[in-house]
C-alpha cells in the first residue's frame, strides 16, 4: 500500500453539513474498498487563482490515505460525476507529515 495526499475542491456555496457529508461519503468509499484514511483536514473556505465553473471561492478537504493505486482511479472517477466538487488532485507522498497543519490560523502570543 501507498501513501497519498488527496485534496478536493467543494462549491462554494456547500453548506457545513454538506461539507460533513462529503468527508464521510468519500472516508466511507476509501475504507469500504481496504483503504486506509490516516487524517482529514478541513482547510475551508478559500479563494481560487482563478474561476472554476464560474467560483471564485471553494472549500478545500484534505485526506492523508493508505491504499492502492486502483484505489486512487475508482476515487477520482466517482469524484468526476459529483457535481458539489470543483476540482481534486491526489499525490503521492513518501510518509505523511500528520503534525503540520498549513491552513490553520495561530495566533502568537509575545509574553515579555
Amino acid at each position: 500500500m501507498s501513501n497519498y495526499e488527496h485534496t478536493i475542491i467543494a462549491r462554494q456555496d456547500t453548506s457545513v453539513s454538506q461539507i460533513r457529508q462529503i468527508k464521510e461519503k468519500y472516508s466511507d468509499f476509501i475504507v469500504k474498498n481496504k483503504g486506509d484514511v490516516v487524517q482529514t483536514q478541513d482547510w475551508g473556505l478559500m479563494n481560487l487563482s482563478y474561476l472554476i465553473k464560474k467560483n471564485k471561492k471553494g472549500n478545500y478537504i484534505h485526506f492523508k490515505i493508505k491504499c492502492d493505486g486502483a484505489l486512487i482511479k475508482d476515487l477520482e472517477k466517482s469524484e468526476k460525476l459529483d457535481k458539489n466538487l470543483l476540482r481534486f488532485l491526489t499525490v503521492k507522498v513518501k510518509k505523511f507529515d500528520l503534525k503540520t497543519n498549513y491552513f490553520t490560523k495561530e495566533e502568537k502570543i509575545n509574553e515579555k
